[in-house]
């Protein structure tokens, strides 16, 4: 459901920033290539560039020294010269190979080959336009800028990319219980921890989130809340969303005139999820529990606001690894247990982290990512491949 309306929302609108403040954004337009990359036969050892052939046969004469930078100016290579050459540099015309500085020997001026074998033609040369051809798409619109992304759009000169502005995400913790982080909170109360965890969940999704104040648990207040927020491109409201007697937030958002496309998903934690969309703005009504509101936003909400940013990869992010221990878990509901992925680089293996149920944020804390139990699984076991779901 979330997928279908991720494929119909509209980007939002463009803009061009200096290059490195589009760290995170996402590309409006391809970067392309200015120029064959690379735009010379670039040399990838320190060695001397010759004719594979005529160091095969006995030593060359050394014709210069030719740096990273600058450009051979003695012409195509003779017959018999050899061209000492470091890595990066243009190759001169007329080489065909560079023997690596550790295969040879040099003496009075020649240079003579040591290994068992000569390079191969080619060998230790990228050729002009190997890369890239002028023209040719480097990287695609619709990706987040990372540091390849960056390193691409800098190597073809976009200095100013065109990328996509951020969705705004008005974010709403509800409930009487909430204090803020700076208070000190009484016996009965807690500190609102909700509004901060999915602000930076939605800022890593590409939005801009916008943190309002604690909505208390009144239906009256609720949807003026709810109305002041409905500016935004997205609504996330944490909490109230189950079937207690002071959660508002459904029939608030009735009284907005909402459309629902889902309530409840069969997972847990977060099994009370709903999301539609009121006139302007689309909204998920995350369940209250901290853990709760990290996986709900990570499968549904994250999704979504990546297609309203322009992002053409969306996810949800899953990677596998082995499983560290055994789970037994009641079948039913998709399960996604707080775990500790360490991964090296020949395996990644996850452990489940010891947890009170999804209001534990001391396990959360232990954690980087989340153990996926299938619908169907009651126990899975040591040395199991499984999924995990990344943050």
């Amino acid at each position: 459901m979330v997928q279908s309306h991720a494929e119909r929302v509209r980007g939002p609108a463009v803009e061009r920033i200096a290059l490195l403040e589009a760290a995170g954004r996402v590309l409006a337009e391809p970067v392309k290539a200015d120029r064959d990359q690379p735009p010379f036969p670039r040399s990838t050892r320190d060695g001397f560039a010759c004719r594979a052939a005529e160091l095969a046969a006995g030593p060359l004469r050394i014709a210069g020294l030719l740096r990273a930078g600058e450009a051979w100016t003695g012409g195509a290579l003779r017959a018999g010269d050899a061209v000492e050459i470091m890595t990066g540099a243009a190759a001169p015309e007329g080489s065909d190979c560079v023997a690596m500085v550790e295969h040879v020997e040099v003496n009075a001026g020649q240079v003579r080959l040591t290994a068992s074998r000569a390079p191969a033609p080619g060998e230790n040369i990228v050729a002009a336009g190997a890369e890239a051809r002028a023209g040719d798409v480097v990287v695609p619109a619709g990706r987040r800028i990372g540091v390849t992304e960056m390193a691409a759009a800098a190597t073809c000169g976009y200095v100013r990319p065109a990328v996509y502005g951020r969705p705004r995400v008005a974010i709403l913790a509800t409930g009487d219980e909430l204090v803020d982080p700076s208070e000190t909170p009484k016996p009965h109360e807690i500190r609102n921890s909700n509004s901060y965890s999915l602000a930076v969940q939605a800022a890593a999704a590409g939005g801009m989130p916008r943190i309002f104040p604690v909505v208390r648990d009144d239906p009256s207040a609720t949807e003026r809340a709810i109305a002041e927020a409905s500016l935004a491109d997205l609504i996330l409201l944490a909490g109230g969303v189950s079937m207690g007697k002071f959660d508002f937030v459904e029939q608030a958002l009735l009284a907005q005139g909402a459309e629902f496309f889902f309530t409840g998903a069969r997972i847990q934690p977060g099994k009370p999820i709903v999301f539609g969309k009121l006139s302007n703005a689309y909204f998920f009504g995350l369940p209250g529990n901290p853990i709760s509101t990290m996986v709900t936003l990570a499968l549904f909400a994250a999704p979504l606001l990546r297609a309203m940013g322009g992002e053409s990869e969306r996810g949800p992010q899953f990677v596998l690894a082995r499983l560290d221990g055994e789970v037994r878990v009641k079948a039913g509901l998709t399960r996604f247990l707080p775990a500790r992925l360490v991964s090296d680089v020949s395996s990644a293996r996850v452990r489940t982290v010891a947890w009170h149920g999804s209001g534990d944020l001391a396990a959360a804390a232990m954690a980087n990512t989340f153990l996926v139990v299938p619908e169907t699984a009651e126990q899975l076991n040591g040395g199991d491949l499984v999924s995990v779901l990344m943050l």
